[in-house]
């Protein structure tokens, strides 16, 4: 997952009436590329919401990022929150490559191991996009192959693997990022629109075959997010067309996409199920 790293990782405050149970309280989550970028504003999230947190990457390279994230999350809420075992830290990183099931598989092993729980929450956020924007016609073989690896055979595979592992029987959420484009089909992004199309109809899909279980499932779809994924190979002239062709005349923020991620994965989202929700200021 590419996406716009921080100098200085702001965390959400802590609801005030630390008496009353936080939303999430003790709930565990995983997403999936959440060292930076949006996966990294919802982490946070759901972390000021009481949830235990597994902060994912899938390289080397942002494995000091993720390492911040879980820290500043150890540092400013394990204090605040109710926790009975303050020896355990409420945010862990675990590096695993959503295409590989294998690793995957490991992940949830992992999240299970360290907090003693079924998974209550998985966020998937890793996803990758060709910076070049070729057309189709421009468009290679390995590159096509490359982003469906990540963005729609990740996706599967986190589908299967949460449908089968987390905790059944209410406040189980399957949440995955899609984006706006699959509805502004903007030329030069085929590749990466069709992976998020495939999101989005699977998630559909899986909610109904999870009839029963109280599990939801559902797509979330961000339009332009000010963060490094989107910012990659575009010029500024680009960014400039992009800013004016939105209602609100702004990229979004990742601040803007994380607290419906945190609506989604409490018990009152529980009526949503099988949606997708484009959150992008009227940007489709």
């Amino acid at each position: 997952m590419a996406s716009e790293s921080e100098n200085q990782i702001q965390i959400p405050s802590p609801s005030p009436s630390l008496s009353q149970p936080q939303p999430l309280q003790d709930r565990v989550a995983i997403v999936t590329g959440s060292a930076r970028g949006i996966g990294q504003a919802i982490a946070l999230h759901l972390g000021s919401l009481g949830a235990k947190l597994v902060i994912n990457h899938t390289s080397s390279k942002s494995t000091h990022e993720a390492e911040l994230v879980a820290s500043q999350i150890n540092n400013s809420l394990s204090s605040s929150l109710n926790n009975n075992n303050n020896n355990t830290p409420r945010a862990i990183t675990i590096r695993a490559d959503v295409s590989d099931p294998t690793q995957l598989k490991s992940l949830f092993d992992k999240a299970e191991e360290a907090f003693n729980s079924p998974v209550h929450i998985l966020v998937n956020s890793a996803g990758i996009i060709d910076s070049k924007y070729p057309t189709i016609a421009n468009t290679s073989l390995e590159d096509f192959d490359n982003i469906f690896r990540v963005n729609a055979r990740g996706a599967f595979l986190c589908c299967k693997e949460a449908a089968n592992r987390i905790k059944r029987g209410g406040g189980g959420r399957i949440i995955l990022l899609s984006s706006s484009l699959v509805g502004a089909l903007k030329p030069g992004a085929a590749a990466y629109t069709a992976s998020k199309a495939a999101v989005e109809t699977m998630t559909k899909i899986l909610a109904k075959e999870l009839k029963g279980t109280r599990i939801t499932a559902n797509c979330v779809a961000p339009g332009p997010i000010a963060t490094e994924l989107f910012f990659t190979g575009k010029t500024e002239e680009q960014v400039k067309r992009v800013i004016e062709e939105s209602p609100l005349n702004r990229l979004g923020e990742t601040k803007d996409v994380a607290p419906l991620v945190g609506f989604l994965a409490t018990d009152a989202s529980e009526w949503v199920n099988g949606q997708v929700i484009r959150v992008n200021g009227g940007y489709v």
